[in-house]
């Protein structure tokens, strides 16, 4: 083989997919008997259960258990994104369907317990919004028709300010906005998770962050995401279907006993006492356990809801956000509820997915 895969995981899966199709001859395998990874959609809603020591869930309760479909690890795609596009080029829609999410929303802490808050998707949304006072609407107005208007290839539309030198802590200064508005442009519109960009990203970075977002909600008019139904394990399987299409060869539930080296240099891998030999490995972490460190680590928490979240205007899907700052972190707190709607649940109940990085020894 030119290159043997290990692990069905989004990014495993896309690259499998793109071998092929450029006409190498792929072999993918994983230890699990399902496609996904640590990314999966865990169906039915007792395997779920059984995966977290938690009750079994009953029909009675939960409705058709195999209605469900619960992500173990959250993710909604930009309309005009990178991804949405590979989907697109490779013709891997095909395989799939995607719906809009209902609304993107951030959290703003008030004087009495703070507030969810719709992020505007227009310019009427913006003069309705509660996010701001009316003199700041008038800042951030002015903020948004500057950015729109910035071509990274005209210097001349920057303005007075070197946007590829300077960070956008020079934008928001320019334009006067406050610091509630810096926190839902810059965690809610740009989706940095952390306030580091301020200083060190380009202020032209951040404004293609924006303007990425505002393609995105042009595209579909609720909000800039798309979910696939039947949740994100589609995804993987999508590529792997192309994988397949082009030759590439593929075994789940397939054990692997170790990579086989040579020089220094990985030459094969073990299983089941066979060598497959390849002139390279993909693989995820879980794989070459001793080639890898932890840097990070993620807390997540699966919320199952018979009723739509306060404040969303009942929306059947949505991502809020919590900037790091409002909530007193180092990091933001992502929330997406995704329903019925999206094909992941029994009819008339709900799935959130709550998120956020690990900042202490005992989160």
């Amino acid at each position: 083989y030119d290159i043997i895969i290990l692990g069905t995981g989004l990014k495993e899966c896309i690259l499998s997919g793109l071998m092929s199709v450029a006409g190498k001859k792929v072999l993918h395998m994983d230890r699990n008997s399902y496609y996904g990874g640590e990314s999966t959609s865990v169906t039915p809603l007792n395997e779920l259960s059984t995966r977290f020591n938690a009750p079994a869930p009953t029909e009675q309760e939960f409705g058709r258990l195999r209605d469900w479909n619960v992500d173990l690890i959250p993710k909604f795609l930009m309309a005009e994104g990178k991804l949405v596009k590979l989907l697109l080029h490779t013709g891997v829609t095909r395989y799939l369907e995607f719906k809009s999410v209902g609304g993107s929303y951030v959290y703003k802490r008030t004087p009495e317990p703070g507030r969810i808050c719709k992020v505007p998707s227009n310019e009427r949304e913006a003069l309705t919004s509660d996010l701001m006072g009316m003199f700041e609407k008038r800042r951030f107005r002015k903020m948004v028709m500057f950015t729109d208007n910035v071509d990274e290839t005209k210097p001349a539309t920057w303005g007075d300010v070197p946007l590829d030198k300077q960070p956008m802590q020079a934008v928001f200064n320019k334009f006067g906005v406050d610091n509630n508005t810096q926190d839902f442009v810059g965690h809610a519109i740009c989706l940095y998770r952390n306030d580091d960009y301020k200083s060190q990203v380009s202020a032209m970075e951040a404004i293609k962050r924006m303007k990425l977002y505002s393609d995105s909600l042009c595209r579909y008019g609720t909000s800039p995401y798309l979910y696939p139904l039947y949740g994100l394990g589609e995804l993987p399987q999508g590529f792997a279907r192309l994988s397949a299409v082009y030759g590439g060869t593929y075994m789940l539930n397939k054990p692997f006993e170790g990579f086989v080296m040579e020089g220094g240099k990985v030459v094969g891998v073990k299983s089941e006492g066979e060598v497959a030999k390849c002139s390279k490995v993909i693989c995820d972490p879980s794989y070459a356990t001793d080639m890898v460190k932890q840097v990070g680590q993620v807390v997540r928490a699966i919320c199952i809801l018979d009723h739509p979240i306060a404040n969303t205007g009942d929306a059947t899907s949505c991502q809020i956000i919590l900037p790091q700052n409002q909530v007193g972190r180092k990091h933001d707190i992502y929330i997406s509820c995704v329903s019925y709607d999206h094909n992941v649940a029994s009819k008339n109940f709900y799935v959130a997915l709550v998120a956020t990085n690990v900042e202490t020894n005992d989160p």
